[in-house]
């Protein structure tokens, strides 16, 4: 049972209280007056540029039926920007198509804005009733001279372990450029029975109407629907999207290569149709990538990965293997395995350059050598699912850098649910050699539930890694302030997820200089 309904008369209420003066309303011929408020997922927008950005809704008066409780027919939406939040200056408006193969999502490429700067969105059903009001800043123009950039580093909200009291904090966060997320912005599991704050509906996600009903079933939450409204996200997507650990071709739970394909299909469409992307992000689509770049002045060039698309599959993984097989499995890592594919490879190699002030290499699973073992254990382990099973993928990436001389990379990831902190040496085996580059692995929204500073099997962990400065099991987000002379890390926590209204505070402050790639504790 879902507990976290939305009251969709305030939504109503306060879209209406944004103030439709007859030149601000987009007139449409109300053909398909809803019965109920349609737009009950919220709106966002994401993928900037210095002219605009992408815009998102989508139609579902009654998001927990079938297809949202919407006819099979493409349905016309108006929508409209402004620089005001009050939406008395509209300097665009127009028309985008709810596209019933696509779950009557929307998704507008807003263009012909003024670069690095605030505006105000909204969208209209037929009948002119208005969506609640989000807001996104544009980038600045490409090489131009830029003070200072702020975003946030997200990901893995499993809607089961907690509440997503982190994305209020988050929107309420000051001055925000973007928000990357790194990925898992939904859970395929069904339902579980142990450590269960509240459940989700259904049971495993597997074809496109599973994918969509728990798409649904996050986005009401509103703490959530906050988040986006206050600024744009930089999307991308892990395993939990489709599948626990899956990689290219191949998912977890094993089975005819086709019956997964069926699924990864399903899965992606569903999480286009419900990420604010640009069309030409939409995975399954003929030229279609979700690695891309977004360039903040020449203060900072972010590259956004797929590290799941193109990778070998892991070691050491398959339902096939019984656990205590999987346990002494050896993992055999030949030079051929690859984490991003050779076209992508290549595209990170051409695009990391030295006119930036800063590189942000964003992407989902950590970078740098770590070693897994728990206090007992005496041998070194490392996982397969992140780019510790691809060594000589990782050893390229290391070349890259190093080639171009580089110093000012840092590397934004995820997946662990922790709070990890350190760097990339040059030699992966050595981890006191020296840094190549700075990573700041951000916590889980919710995934793994309140946590507490450290995991009880882990508290002599940082003797096996001392290139790691910080390990914290909390949960929350990381704040990033970038300038052209430091980056600065604001490591965001809160002291519970398993019950609303946590208490958020600043666990920890790092800060890297441009010309040393290691992050240092202020």
């Amino acid at each position: 049972m879902f507990h976290n309904r939305i009251d969709r008369r305030g939504i109503l209420l306060s879209g209406l209280g944004l103030g439709l003066s007859a030149a601000g309303a987009v007139a449409q011929t109300p053909d398909m007056p809803f019965r109920t408020y349609p737009f009950t997922l919220g709106v966002a927008a994401g993928d900037p540029t210095a002219d605009g950005f992408v815009i998102w809704t989508r139609l579902a008066p009654n998001p927990l039926v079938q297809d949202g409780d919407m006819p099979p027919l493409d349905v016309a939406v108006g929508w409209e920007v402004s620089t005001d939040p009050a939406f008395r200056k509209v300097i665009q408006k127009g028309r985008g198509i709810a596209r019933a193969a696509l779950g009557h999502s929307v998704h507008v490429e807003v263009a012909g804005l003024a670069p690095h700067t605030p505006y105000w969105y909204r969208f209209f059903s037929p009948g002119n009733l208005p969506s609640p009001a989000g807001r996104a800043r544009t980038l600045p123009l490409p090489g131009a001279a830029v003070d200072q950039v702020r975003f946030a580093s997200v990901g893995c909200q499993d809607f089961e372990r907690g509440f997503y009291t982190a994305y209020r904090h988050l929107a309420a966060e000051p001055d925000l450029d973007v928000v990357f997320h790194y990925g898992d912005y939904i859970y395929e599991f069904g339902p579980r029975e142990h450590d269960v704050v509240r459940r989700h509906w259904g049971g495993e996600t597997t074809t496109l109407s599973d994918y969509r009903l728990r798409y649904a079933q996050y986005k009401l939450d509103p703490d959530l629907q906050a988040a986006h409204a206050a600024t744009a996200f930089v999307m991308t997507f892990d395993d939990h999207e489709i599948d626990d650990n899956w990689a290219g071709e191949h998912g977890k739970d094993g089975g005819p290569p086709a019956v997964f394909a069926a699924r990864k299909a399903a899965a992606l469409q569903a999480w286009y149709e419900h990420a604010p992307v640009r069309p030409r992000v939409r995975p399954g689509v003929v030229g279609a990538q979700a690695f891309r770049r977004l360039d903040f002045g020449k203060l900072m060039r972010m590259h956004v990965l797929d590290t799941r698309s193109y990778r070998s599959r892991q070691e050491c993984e398959g339902a096939a293997m019984t656990p205590l097989e999987r346990a002494a499995c050896k993992p055999a890592y030949a030079a051929s395995r690859t984490m991003l594919g050779a076209e992508q490879e290549a595209w990170l190699d051409d695009g990391l350059m030295p006119g930036f002030g800063w590189n942000f290499i964003a992407q989902q699973v950590m970078v740098m050598p770590y070693d897994v073992r728990k206090d007992r254990e005496t041998t070194a382990r490392r996982s397969t699912d992140n780019w510790n099973g691809y060594p000589q993928a990782r050893l390229d990436l290391i070349d890259s850098i190093k080639r171009k001389g580089l110093t000012n990379v840092v590397i934004g990831s995820g997946d662990m649910h922790q709070n990890v902190v350190g760097y990339v040496p040059q030699n992966p085996q050595d981890p006191t050699s020296t840094p190549i580059a700075s990573e700041f692995l951000a916590t889980s929204i919710s995934s793994g539930g309140s946590g507490g500073l450290r995991h009880p099997n882990e508290l002599n962990v940082l003797d096996n890694n001392p290139n790691v400065q910080l390990l914290n099991n909390q949960r929350g987000y990381h704040l990033y302030t970038v300038s052209p002379n430091d980056w600065t890390a604001d490591i965001k926590a809160l002291d519970q997820v398993d019950r609303p209204h946590g208490r958020l505070t600043t666990l920890a402050r790092f800060m890297v200089d441009p010309r040393e790639p290691r992050p240092r504790k202020i």
